[in-house]
């Protein structure tokens, strides 16, 4: 018999352009309701071997957004946090570009609207979580070095 240890999620900075895509989460979620966020969501791992967490991501968006993400999906950092419903949680957040589709609130139950914003939309919105600033302020710098070609 396995013991959980830890719940893994996987969240997704999705830009284009210059701007991320952003969701008001549903006033039904139990964890969150009502925040502006990032989409994401807990690993299953059912039987996967390879790219699990990056496929997990690709769902999610799918289910969530009804959208496609490019290739590249590159790894941005992992945070810790404590659940009172499953206990130890990490996040693990990926920056993604939107490759196709039109964002919409495919999921009403998790997602109740869509948003493109800049970064600094994203910071100086009373709505959205110190925690979600701090990882587009990641990406934001990521995007660019990227870009640029910087080591």
């Amino acid at each position: 018999m396995y013991t959980i240890r830890n719940v893994i999620n996987v969240v997704g900075a999705i830009y284009k352009d210059d701007k991320w895509l952003m969701i008001k989460r549903s006033e039904k979620e139990e964890y969150a309701p009502g925040i502006i966020a990032m989409i994401g969501g807990k690993v299953e791992n059912e039987g996967e071997e390879y790219s699990i967490l990056e496929n997990t991501l690709r769902r999610e968006v799918m289910e969530e957004v009804d959208i496609e993400l490019s290739e590249n999906i590159t790894y941005i950092e992992s945070i810790g946090f404590i659940s009172k419903k499953w206990g130890p949680v990490v996040d693990v957040v990926f920056l993604c570009e939107h490759k196709s589709g039109v964002p919409y609130p495919a999921s009403p139950n998790e997602v109740e609207e869509v948003y493109w914003m800049t970064r600094e939309e994203v910071a100086e919105n009373e709505e959205v979580p110190q925690w979600v600033k701090n990882c587009i302020n990641k990406a934001e710098k990521l995007r660019l070095c990227l870009k640029s070609n910087c080591s």
